[in-house]
């Protein structure tokens, strides 16, 4: 396992994480449909009861991107993190009021009253799959920072990159009129269409009520083609757009069509992508049109995994930047110029080992509190 070895695989495993938050905010999906598909007091108890057994895996899953991103590939993390950072805050305020509101909002005498709490749990289903959509797509679109290794020499002041606009972060989503605003922006609401699909497939696949499964299935089919309607787009846009390249030298160039090559050379990615987008399709079929089937949700599931798997991949193999400056082309980060040292990717690749004994104690944890 040498050095280029270890980066690659953190980063595939970045990219799973990556994947598997995505599918998880099925949760954030059904929080913004409570208003849609519960009418009664008893169908809203029903709707968040089944969200309350699932919620803490998508916050979890949050935290464990965070921190393999920051053990992994520290740079990042202090150049994302610490600069765009009203983004990051906004989706973590987003987490927070979600918990709270699991906590209390069916409690007596709650502080704040049950209808703000609902209002609070569908505001995290609304802002926190836009806005990790809007992060997400930076990986291809860029963000406006600088990095000079060299000041961390500069005793008076240590601080290795630094952002170059005021907005630190909001300029993803407003702040300019250049066309990477309008992309970013389209990710985001392609990842909330697609999350509240998933969170609609969840309700028909988990509670077993006449008029919910009613309400969900009209939701999976308009959300499922607001999500196609935007997706689609992004995806042949990101194909055919320049990508930022490292050289041999270090340096990084922009270099035309780079994601459609790197798909294209690669047939594994090109067999699970395609994989991926059968699932989810399969799976909106079941939930929209099929209305005996209950199994939607995991076909879409896993396909919304391959995916995302895929497209994050695309951001950091051959040689890519997954986060690309455009104010230096050459401070962008890549897999290569931005990973921890060799002994830190090491060791943490040992205990990476235990990750499938924990895919296997979620399944049982998940078949075990539904039951």
């Amino acid at each position: 396992m040498d050095y280029t070895f270890l980066q690659n695989y953190w980063w595939f495993l970045i990219s799973l994480l990556g994947a598997l938050l995505v599918f998880l905010m099925f949760v954030q999906g059904g929080q913004s449909l409570v208003y849609s598909v519960g009418k009664e007091d008893s169908e809203f108890k029903l709707l968040l009861g089944s969200l309350a057994r699932k919620w803490e895996w998508t916050f979890t899953t949050l935290v464990t991107f965070g921190g393999a991103f920051f053990a992994s590939f520290p740079l990042f993390y202090s150049t994302s993190f610490g600069g765009a950072y009203w983004v990051w805050m906004i989706i973590l305020f987003s987490f927070i009021v979600q918990a709270v509101s699991f906590e209390f909002i069916y409690k007596k005498n709650n502080l704040l009253g049950n209808a703000t709490y609902k209002f609070f749990l569908f505001y995290n289903g609304l802002i926190a799959p836009i806005f990790i959509g809007v992060a997400v797509s930076t990986f291809f679109f860029g963000a406006e920072f600088v990095v000079d290794k060299s000041n961390i020499a500069n005793i008076g002041n240590p601080v290795i990159s630094q952002w170059t606009t005021a907005w630190h972060g909001i300029e993803a989503v407003w702040g300019g009129t250049t066309t990477f605003h309008l992309w970013n922006l389209v990710l985001g609401l392609a990842v909330f269409f697609l999350v509240r699909m998933l969170g609609a497939l969840y309700f028909i696949n988990n509670i077993a009520h006449e008029k919910i499964s009613e309400r969900s299935r009209r939701q999976v089919l308009i959300n499922g083609v607001a999500f196609l309607l935007l997706f689609v787009p992004y995806l042949v846009k990101l194909l055919v757009k320049d990508g930022w390249t490292e050289q041999a030298d270090g340096t990084i160039t922009v270099v035309a069509y780079k994601y459609l090559h790197s798909l294209l050379n690669n047939w594994l990615l090109i067999l699970i992508l395609l994989i991926g987008v059968a699932g989810v399709l399969y799976g909106f079929v079941c939930g929209a049109l099929c209305l005996t089937s209950r199994r939607g949700i995991w076909f879409a599931g896993i396909g919304v995994v391959l995916v995302v798997l895929v497209l994050l991949m695309l951001a950091g193999i051959d040689g890519s930047a997954y986060y690309p400056s455009l104010t230096d082309a050459n401070s962008s980060l890549t897999v290569h110029n931005s990973s921890s040292s060799m002994f830190t990717l090491k060791t943490m690749s040992i205990v990476s080992l235990i990750i499938p004994f924990v895919f296997a104690y979620i399944w049982a944890v998940w078949r075990k509190m539904d039951k």
